[in-house]
Order: C-alpha cells, then sequence, then structure tokens
C-alpha cells in the first residue's frame, strides 16, 4: 500500500466539482489523504506544480473511452524536470451526467443551463425526457451553471456531475443523462514516490527509436523476446524534430521484477531516448 502519510497538497485538473475532483476524492479515501486539495486550470500547471513541490500529488485524466488518450498529460509527464515524477495509481471513472436542481421535481423543469458541450453528449435526453419547448441557456462552465440557478425559479435545472450536486447543494433529479452510456475516463495519480509490486501490474514508458531501418520493430521484438505482453501502444509528434515520434507503451508487469528490469535495461541499449512512467497497480474499467 503507498504511504502519504507526509503528503502537503494534492492538486488537480479544474474546474470545481469536475470529474477529476471526484477521482481526488477517490485516491483520498483509497490511500487515506488527508492533505489541501488545490484546482488547475490546466493540465500542465497541475504537473509543474507537483514537479516543482515535493511531498505533493497530482490528479489528471490519462485516457477517455470515446476521445482517447490526454496527449497532453503524457507530453508534460515526459519532461518534468524531476525524472521520478511518475504515474503512481490509476482509477477509472464513470461519466455520469446528473439533471441537477434546487427542487425536487422533476416534471416541474422547463429549463436547462449548461455548458454547450455537456448539451451536446445529452442529446437524446434533452429530446426524449424533456418538454418540447425547454428553454436551453447556456454557460461557460459547469460551476457557473450551478451557481446561475440562484437566479432562476424552481423550474431551471443544470447539468453537471454528483460532486456539482454535493457542493452547490443541488438535488439529483435523474442520473446518467449521457447518450453514450460507456463514457469514462481513467485517471492518474502522480508524484515522486515508490509503489510496491502487487501481482496484477503494469508498467508505462515512453521511448523514441534511432532513425534507421528496423529500428522501432528491433524495440518490440524485445518484449516478445521476453514473453512480455503489450496492452497499449502509441505513437505522437515529438515536438522537437519534424518527422520525429515519441511512442508511449503499457505492458504488464512491475519495474521491481527481474525480468522488468531486464527488459527495460534492453529497451534503453536500444533506444535514442526513454523516459520511465512509472510501475503502478493495474485499475479496473467500470462496465455499464
Amino acid at each position: 500500500m503507498l504511504n502519504f502519510e507526509n503528503i502537503e497538497t494534492i492538486c488537480y485538473l479544474g474546474p470545481q466539482s469536475s470529474f477529476t475532483e471526484m477521482a481526488k476524492d477517490y485516491f483520498c479515501d483509497k490511500y487515506k489523504i488527508n492533505s489541501f486539495s488545490k484546482g488547475f486550470d490546466t493540465i500542465d500547471q497541475v504537473i509543474e506544480y507537483v514537479d516543482n513541490n515535493p511531498d505533493t500529488l497530482g490528479v489528471l485524466p490519462a485516457e477517455n473511452s470515446i476521445k482517447g488518450t490526454v496527449r497532453e498529460t503524457l507530453d508534460n509527464l515526459m519532461v518534468t524536470k524531476n525524472p521520478n515524477i511518475k504515474i503512481l495509481a490509476e482509477y477509472y471513472q464513470p461519466i455520469n451526467y446528473c439533471l441537477l436542481s434546487r427542487t425536487t421535481e422533476i416534471y416541474s423543469i422547463t429549463g436547462i443551463i449548461s455548458p454547450p458541450e455537456l448539451i451536446s453528449k445529452c442529446r437524446n435526453f434533452i429530446k426524449n425526457d424533456m418538454p418540447f419547448n425547454t428553454n436551453i441557456i447556456e454557460s461557460a462552465s459547469v460551476p457557473e451553471a450551478a451557481r446561475n440557478l440562484q437566479n432562476y425559479n424552481l423550474t431551471y435545472a443544470s447539468i453537471g456531475s454528483p460532486k456539482t450536486a454535493e457542493i452547490f447543494n443541488l438535488n439529483i433529479l435523474k442520473e446518467n443523462l449521457n447518450d453514450n452510456k460507456n463514457d469514462q475516463t481513467r485517471y492518474i495519480l502522480i508524484g515522486d514516490f515508490e509503489t510496491e509490486e502487487t501481482g496484477n501490474d503494469k508498467t508505462s514508458i515512453a521511448f523514441s527509436a534511432i532513425d534507421k531501418p528496423g529500428a522501432l520493430l528491433n524495440i518490440l521484438n524485445i518484449f516478445m523476446k521476453n514473453n512480455i505482453n503489450l496492452t497499449y501502444i502509441a505513437s505522437h509528434p515529438s515536438n522537437q524534430k519534424f518527422g520525429e515520434y515519441i511512442f508511449t507503451v503499457t505492458f504488464d508487469g512491475h519495474l521491481h521484477n527481474p525480468l522488468i528490469m531486464k527488459t527495460l535495461k534492453e529497451i534503453k541499449e536500444n533506444a535514442k531516448y526513454m523516459r520511465f512512467l512509472g510501475s503502478y497497480k493495474r485499475g479496473k474499467p467500470h462496465i455499464a
């Protein structure tokens, strides 16, 4: 079990009441973290804060079941000044949008205040379950929509997370408004700490291959030769040179396993660049 007794701050990607804050709450509960919480507006601000402040943790989205990898998270994690900043744990958070209001009567709702993105994600609910002439008022964010309910009568509702209802003291009139019921996001906990092998672990690394024929294949063959199961691989521009790519891979096993250590040593010897991104217990995706 990870020990975070001396943690001073755990930061996360805002805004307030976001699903990232809910993931932060999950990690705090699981690992008994009682430190100060701090929200930031951007992913790079979260990683920069963790990079510059010892005894600090960060919570960020890493992958969404619909939109795929959150590249900004991995791109910034690969370039921290402290090379020991890494992934410590993961959690799959179901994305559950709720209809929220100061009233408890869903049939009295005639208007919805929400960011346009959430209106789009809950289009079927609005079309099929709400009155034909429902008044839609766009807001800049979920917290702004929740706060604005105070300026309207009880026939108005907003769309947000269960955390939104908790923070702004609103009633949840209906859950799972999403058109896509399988929408979920994998969140990661990052920091400069060591993890223990559990027997159900995964390891993530980033690397770039030497610019010569067969270089990438040679690296991938190292996994096959050592009988290591690759569970994820993706490429994206290195941001350093046009046509140069960084590969991020995740595979079964923990750094403390001698076979994994041997494999990483071989990859480093054959790669132009390699960065260890963490060994951590495998999370369990949510099943709708």
